[in-house]
């Protein structure tokens, strides 16, 4: 870690604070807050942001679960992100996301992936690595998606590309201690 944490719980100096710290727990509960959290509250209108965005990504979209968490998946791994792969990893899983199917995304592959899976991680790739999209990519996620669902898996990969290059950059969970 680049940043000591702050303490779980962190003090807090205004109501406003206390707000943000609230929305943040409430994000996370039952669990208790992460790695990330205690980061992020150093500066807690980032944190209220942040919250805000990717809590609609994760908590508010209509993306098929799977699809959203093989995204993210493959974002991770191309931003080198072993926080985001340990912690999206069972979340695969609980959308339905096999074992062999994974595999395949964190490996690079695509095998046994059907074809809006191939799609997504199409979409996670090029985003991620080029930024411009080719309009094929999009046309073969329109199959299945409504415009909506177009937005929020953008948005899905968007986002996780800002997270994973902020939780690599300051070395949230100490993945890349040096």
């Amino acid at each position: 870690m680049r940043l000591p944490y702050v303490p779980n719980p962190p003090p807090t100096s205004t109501p406003e604070e206390a707000e943000i710290l609230a929305l943040v727990q409430s994000r996370r509960a039952p669990g208790p807050l992460q790695a990330i959290d205690l980061t992020l509250l150093h500066a807690p209108p980032i944190a209220s942001g942040w919250a805000a965005f990717l809590g609609a990504v994760r908590n508010r979209s209509t993306l098929p679960a799977d699809i959203r968490e093989i995204s993210v998946l493959r974002v991770a791994v191309l931003c080198q992100s072993e926080y985001e792969i340990n912690e999206h990893t069972p979340y695969a899983r609980r959308a339905g996301v096999s074992e062999a199917e994974i595999t395949s995304v964190l490996n690079g592959s695509k095998e046994g992936l059907n074809e809006m899976q191939c799609a997504a991680v199409e979409l996670a790739e090029a985003m991620t690595r080029d930024v411009k999209v080719p309009r094929q990519i999009f046309e073969k996620l329109r199959k299945w998606l409504n415009d909506r669902q177009m937005v929020e898996i953008t948005a899905t990969v968007a986002a996780l590309n800002c997270a994973a290059r902020f939780l690599v950059a300051l070395d949230v969970g100490e993945f890349d201690s040096e």
